[in-house]
């Protein structure tokens, strides 16, 4: 086959597997903090990956459709960008109750009981620690995970609408 008759791909294709990429990068760079630098996730961080973990199989769908369909392609890239500025939300609410703006979720460390008979001692400390989610456990230029994954939401959203402009404009 020449390089001449591969078909050339559309700018809808080629945004959404950049955002696909991007995306892909991004989780695969949390769980590397997680289980390379020992960075234990609170359960926010965890929600806060709901997002990247949907994205991914629906940008790999909507990539394979943008020819073939491009409205129903164009579709799955709004859900997809919905999905990102919904974790930029989430993100937001973390970083806030990071930086005290607010109080965070009490299921996140923050209103634990203590024990209170030498029983309830024994099976706390059989338990895994509770990871708080006010308190950010690294921060790089000023921002905590939260933080960058607010920067890193507000991109892939961006690239997600991107791609769902352009695969719209697409004639059938």
């Amino acid at each position: 086959m020449l390089m001449s008759e591969i078909p050339e791909k559309s700018a809808a294709y080629r945004t959404g597997g950049l955002t696909l990429f991007f995306a892909t990068g991004i989780i695969l760079v949390a769980l590397a903090f997680e289980h390379l630098g020992g960075y234990t996730p609170c359960p926010l961080c965890l929600m806060q990956r709901y997002a990247y973990y949907a994205a991914i199989p629906l940008l790999f769908v909507a990539m394979a459709l943008t020819s073939e369909m491009p409205r129903l392609a164009a579709f799955l890239y709004v859900v997809v960008a919905l999905a990102f500025l919904g974790n930029a939300g989430l993100g937001v609410y973390h970083a806030g109750a990071e930086w005290k703006f607010w109080p965070g979720p009490t299921t996140c460390g923050a209103a634990q009981s203590l024990p209170t008979s030498a029983s309830d001692l024994l099976s706390s400390l059989a338990e895994s620690r509770v990871v708080r989610c006010d308190e950010a456990p690294w921060t790089f230029a000023g921002l905590s995970f939260a933080g960058w994954n607010v920067v890193a939401s507000l991109a892939a959203f961006t690239g997600a609408l991107k791609a769902a402009f352009l695969s719209a404009s697409v004639r059938d």
